[in-house]
């Protein structure tokens, strides 16, 4: 194969790339599913959960890593309002959340241990705003996103 060949085989694919996915009713969902995973209360567990998920469920990869790495810093905002949501849902009180400061004197394990358990107190919040959030996102974005004439024409095919 002659390096002309490849590089157009590269343009090739990647173009497919860029299109898979593109529907108005599949882009609004992995634009709801970027912002939402984008939100996850776990530092650097977005980007590969976005990946997996795009691959896993043939969504447009750019599509749903721009819409993660657009709420990056909502994540960092989200952090504690999840900790502190999390710990009222599992009944543990905002007390452990507001007592993170100790944390810094705590033993290794017992730091581990708690911040183990806050972490998932935010993850259980997140999810149960996350699930309804790409819901109401997807619903939301679809008829916007219809009226835009390429996308309309790439429905034809879903």
């Amino acid at each position: 194969m002659t390096m002309s060949k490849s590089v157009n085989s590269i343009k090739r694919n990647a173009a497919l790339w860029l299109r898979q996915g593109i529907s108005p009713r599949r882009l609004a969902l992995t634009l709801a599913l970027g912002f939402a995973i984008g939100c996850i209360p776990v530092v650097g567990v977005p980007t590969v959960l976005c990946a997996a998920l795009a691959l896993l469920l043939r969504l447009n990869l750019p599509a749903i890593q721009a819409a993660n790495y657009a709420v990056m810093p909502l994540q960092l905002v989200l952090i504690v309002p999840f900790i502190r949501f999390g710990g009222w849902i599992v009944s543990s009180g905002p007390s452990q959340a507001a007592k993170a400061g100790a944390l810094l004197h705590a033993a290794p394990l017992k730091l581990l241990t708690q911040l183990g358990a806050l972490a998932g107190q935010a993850m259980l919040a997140w999810l149960l705003i996350a699930v309804p959030a790409v819901l109401l996102l997807t619903f939301s974005l679809t008829p916007l996103l219809r009226r835009i004439p390429i996308l309309a024409a790439a429905e034809v095919g879903d």
